[in-house]
């Protein structure tokens, strides 16, 4: 039997509302915003009915929700349009890829400049250390509402208000958080970005860019848009200016199927199964001697555990467990800012639950970390 704790990656299985909503997509819908006729006013109600659903979900209005093909294709979005006639960036140290790589492209271009925050075990450490790195020409703060790698979850509520007291734009990473923790643009961020297919369950492909519109973002890529066809600019107003060809409408069912069953869950109740989850592991794993489990008893953590037995690669710990039956993913998780953080250059074990996790798999994960060490050291 498999079983997936990799659902930071992308939650598997889906719910059975979105595989419902997907085969229905496919056998009902075409092209929205492509025509009048039928088959492409049902499709253009459906998407909208999408991003109504989403907009509810995170306090904006339908016209602010940008569908995305995922959440680097929204940061992209964000961080290169507020690019825009230079200035200064802030990160932090726990960033994803998708927010490091476009950043470190745009300052070797010369189009930008950028700091790196520490992000620290207590919030109000981390506050400071944001607020240390801001200077006068900074434009934005990108930053992750928590870490793909421990799971630590940040200030973001503290940075906004930094950034907003400024007039600093907050780009807010939310691929880790949405689903499991209640964001909101009313939290003081500026641009959320966000995968569909993780803590909101629908399917790969999925992403969404929500701005609350006060930072005006130029289109990366221009083209159809179903509005002012006659004019050879892309149009300038929301969603359409950073929308364009033909939106992945099966997509756009599926994420609307999982914001209804996340809703239908209720957030609080999900964040509470998922971290008993957590902590079931991280007692077993702490009474083994060799192994380490990257948590601080400071600090908030989102359902995530990252972990490493002694004298193993990580991605030769999670091999064995692989032949077991378990997924999940080593490595450096597409983080490396975030592991020369923690010490962890050649990467960690990552334990990811969901809603369809099931305690007794939990314990026999812990197990077979157990007997793997156990083989381990008396290998060596």
């Amino acid at each position: 039997m498999i079983v997936n704790f990799d659902n930071a990656a992308t939650t598997y299985p889906k719910p059975p509302e979105v595989r419902l909503a997907v085969e229905k997509a496919i056998v009902r819908y075409g092209s929205a915003g492509r025509g009048g006729h039928p088959i492409a006013a049902r499709t253009s109600d459906l998407v909208y009915a999408a991003r109504e659903t989403a907009a509810e979900f995170f306090g904006v209005q339908p016209e602010q929700v940008v569908f995305t093909l995922n959440c680097t294709h929204a940061l992209n979005l964000a961080i290169q349009g507020m690019a825009e006639g230079g200035g200064h960036f802030v990160i932090s140290n726990l960033e994803h890829n998708s927010v490091l790589r476009p950043v470190y492209a745009l300052a070797k271009k010369g189009r930008i400049r950028y700091s790196i925050a520490a992000v620290k075990e207590s919030a109000e450490e981390t506050v400071k250390s944001f607020a240390s790195q801001l200077r006068p020409d900074t434009k934005a703060v990108i930053c992750t509402l928590a870490s793909n790698v421990t799971g630590q979850i940040l200030p973001w509520r503290e940075i906004a208000a930094l950034c907003r007291d400024r007039g600093i734009c907050m780009i807010a990473d939310g691929a880790q958080v949405c689903g499991i923790l209640p964001v909101s643009l009313s939290d003081g961020i500026n641009i959320l970005c966000t995968a569909g297919h993780k803590g909101l369950y629908g399917i790969t492909g999925t992403g969404m860019l929500i701005s609350d519109g006060k930072f005006s973002l130029p289109p990366l890529m221009q083209g159809g848009s179903g509005s002012l066809s006659n004019q050879p600019e892309q149009p300038d107003f929301l969603p359409d200016c950073l929308e364009c060809g033909t939106l992945n409408v099966i997509g756009a069912a599926s994420v609307k199927a999982g914001l209804e069953f996340v809703r239908k869950k209720g957030i609080s109740n999900l964040f509470r199964a998922e971290s008993a989850l957590c902590e079931l592991l991280i007692a077993q794993l702490s009474a083994i001697p060799d192994v380490t489990v990257y948590r601080s008893s400071r600090a908030d953590y989102v359902p995530i555990v990252s972990f490493n037995v002694k004298g193993l690669p990580s991605e030769k710990t999670a091999e064995l467990l692989a032949k077991q039956g378990f997924c999940l993913r080593a490595g450096l998780h597409c983080a490396p800012l975030a592991h020369h953080t923690l010490g962890t250059e050649e990467g960690t074990v990552r334990f990811a639950p969901s809603v369809f996790s099931k305690p007794q798999d939990v314990q026999r994960l812990a197990a077979a970390v157990k007997q793997i060490a156990a083989d381990n050291n008396n290998f060596m």
